[in-house]
């Protein structure tokens, strides 16, 4: 079990670094501090599913209606030829179809709130045909890793964070994240598809990987043509008018074809409750390891290697301060947020090290995290290849979110 051996790898390491400090530094506050992030990540485990609650019922209650009103059969069959290609096991015109489209799109969005309880949703609905149920299925891999590497066209999360900071052209990591964040979902598919043995030359994943990349470079010779400040109104409102769009068109379909639309949204609703309460465990174990794992200053001496080796290599060392947001990203998302903003704190919004740790929390997803809510939710504990294909994802984003920080602000 792979997420067997690096929760308990975590929480080894965590224990021998304390330790290490305790002989050679004579720290032995760290102990304390080790197992007070026990309880804090506890804690934060549960205000997280707490806080998921809300909106997975309302999400999956919009879903029960787009469900029942035919809507979601309808976004299968139009990404049935794409979908069956990498998704072959699962039966065409399937639920679960509509359900990963709605996931993607909203994760391509920059949706998170709206992404997460449509990938719940999409990921019971491949339990229902995955003949072994504690162990990952091939459609349930491709799609995680999908996830994992999270591709987007609007990181509006960043650009607010960095508005906040003080930025003064927040949205001018735009260009440099949508680009990261593509190589991160194009890495990911190619490895799953290799384990998989899924042919990558077939002309449909061809002609749609063509056509997703020639789209891509529309909207960013599109917005490269404005000034930075237009960049952020054009991506929030996009986000906000499609989002608002797809609760309409959900509710007035379902209205025509004379759905109780109330009654439906109640019946998905009820479904989001039980689903946040199934993550709980799940999501508490895997942030204590990772709480253990930073507050033992395991993560500190992991960078400060890093930067040694790079230095002794001749190479430039100016990214080291941004690979704290790097080492964290798979493992927290609200950590790795955490570090993106002490970055920016420390040197600046538009300093390079602030600007490239923005570009890296915006190329890829955070895999650990998503690997304990998705499968946990449906009890999934086998995960098979997951785990290293949504890695690969994540070395790829991060490595392509490096460079084209040098490219694009060095």
């Amino acid at each position: 079990m792979v997420l067997n051996f690096i929760w308990i790898a975590f929480l080894v390491i965590a224990f021998i670094v304390a330790v290490v400090q305790l002989l050679f530094f004579g720290n032995a506050q760290v102990f304390s501090d080790v197992v007070n992030s026990t309880f804090q990540s506890a804690k934060s485990g549960f205000e997280i599913s707490l806080g998921l609650t809300g909106v997975l019922s309302m999400w999956l209650g919009i879903m029960k209606i787009g469900e029942k009103g035919g809507v979601i059969n309808t976004l299968s069959k139009l990404v049935a030829p794409f979908f069956c290609k990498i998704f072959p096991e699962v039966p065409k015109n399937h639920p679960a179809m509509g359900s990963m489209f709605m996931n993607i799109s909203a994760n391509m969005l920059g949706l998170d709130n709206a992404a997460t309880p449509m990938g719940l949703k999409a990921m019971g609905e491949l339990q229902e045909v995955n003949k072994t149920k504690d162990t990952a299925s091939n459609p349930m891999i491709m799609f995680l890793v999908l996830n994992t590497a999270g591709m987007t066209l609007i990181p509006i999360s960043v650009m607010v964070y960095r508005a906040q900071m003080g930025a003064a052209n927040p949205a001018d990591v735009f260009l440099p994240i949508v680009l990261a964040t593509y190589f991160a979902a194009l890495t990911g598919l190619i490895s799953v598809a290799i384990y998989q043995k899924i042919n990558l030359f077939d002309k449909v994943i061809m002609g749609t990987l063509l056509g997703m990349t020639s789209i891509i470079g529309g909207i960013i010779y599109f917005l490269s043509g404005l000034a930075k400040e237009e960049i952020a109104q054009y991506s929030s409102f996009a986000a906000s008018f499609i989002l608002l769009s797809i609760i309409i068109s959900f509710v007035v379909m379902a209205a025509i074809r004379k759905v109780n639309v109330y009654d439906s949204f109640i019946e998905g609703a009820k479904e989001g409750f039980k689903v946040a309460i199934g993550i709980v465990p799940y999501l508490i174990a895997i942030l204590v390891a990772i709480g253990m794992f930073r507050a033992s200053g395991a993560m500190t001496m992991l960078t400060d290697g890093i930067a040694w080796v790079v230095g002794l290599m001749g190479l430039n060392t100016d990214f080291v301060g941004a690979l704290p947001t790097a080492l964290m990203k798979p493992l927290s998302g609200s950590g790795a947020r955490g570090m993106m903003v002490d970055a920016m704190k420390l040197n600046g919004p538009d300093s390079f090290v602030g600007r490239l740790s923005s570009i890296i929390q915006g190329s890829t997803d955070t895999t650990f995290y998503i690997l304990a809510v998705y499968f946990g939710s449906v009890g999934i504990k086998n995960t098979r290849y997951a785990v290293v294909c949504g890695l690969l994802a994540d070395f790829a984003g991060i490595t392509a979110a490096i460079l084209l920080g040098y490219l694009f602000f060095h």
